[in-house]
């Protein structure tokens, strides 16, 4: 497996089987300045969303009408993207799993919201955020976690799907910051490898990883920060 972070909560997954794009904020992402949309979009099968807000949706209708990936998202945030044309969409919600292809990717829960505001001022509803569990056949586990704050039943994900990789929101404001992300990891999983993101895109949140990694030391997990456009082998 490889994994590239393409700054914020965007990372392309590369699978025997798969080729995954996750929240591919990509276009108007800072972080993703300097890399090739190109590259990072070439072969992609699948765009995974999390939630509907916009630095997470980002250029998914522009990436699946170019390369026909199938878009999974919520029911709420999927029935939105039917309307702008896509019609390859897997659709589910909280504590669902759906199957694609040579991996299932299942809906845990997440403390956060979800919503576009459209251009006449309105906001719109998107469902509820998610945190995505993927299980592969013969490779590692991954939770990306999605937006979200500390919350206890991450325990019973752990409990229930044992992922081996977490992806770790942890740039504060939005999310939980750094410190609090690392005692999620401790208490409530056993990844063996740990990512930050969501963090060192816009000035209002973490600019860095600092916090997280500090309260991470003395555990078994490997944090693994990565410039973006880096790729990690698994």
């Amino acid at each position: 497996m490889k994994i590239t972070w393409l700054g914020h909560a965007a990372f392309r997954i590369e699978t025997a089987g798969a080729k995954i794009l996750i929240d591919p904020f990509l276009t108007h992402n800072p972080s993703f300045a300097g890399l090739d949309i190109k590259d990072v979009t070439a072969g992609i099968t699948h765009i995974l969303l999390t939630h509907g807000h916009g630095d997470h949706v980002g250029d998914t209708v522009a990436i699946a009408k170019e390369t026909g990936a199938v878009v999974l998202a919520n029911a709420d945030l999927g029935s939105w993207l039917g309307t702008k044309g896509l019609e390859r969409l897997e659709m589910g919600n909280t504590g669902g799993t759906v199957t694609l292809g040579s991996f299932t990717a299942t809906f845990t829960n997440a403390l956060h919201s979800s919503a576009q505001i459209t251009e006449d001022g309105v906001s719109h509803a998107l469902g509820n955020p998610n945190g995505l569990m993927l299980h592969f056949q013969d490779e590692a586990s991954l939770l990306h976690m999605g937006d979200t704050d500390i919350f206890s039943d991450m325990a019973l994900i752990n409990e229930l799907h044992q992922p081996d990789i977490g992806i770790v929101p942890i740039g504060d404001r939005f999310t939980m910051g750094g410190a609090v992300a690392a005692l999620a990891c401790q208490r409530y999983f056993n990844f063996n490898a740990a990512i930050p993101c969501h963090y060192g895109t816009f000035p209002i949140i973490d600019q860095t990883p600092e916090k997280f990694v500090a309260g991470m030391e003395g555990s078994k997990t490997k944090v693994s920060a990565p410039k973006p456009g880096e790729v990690l082998s698994f």
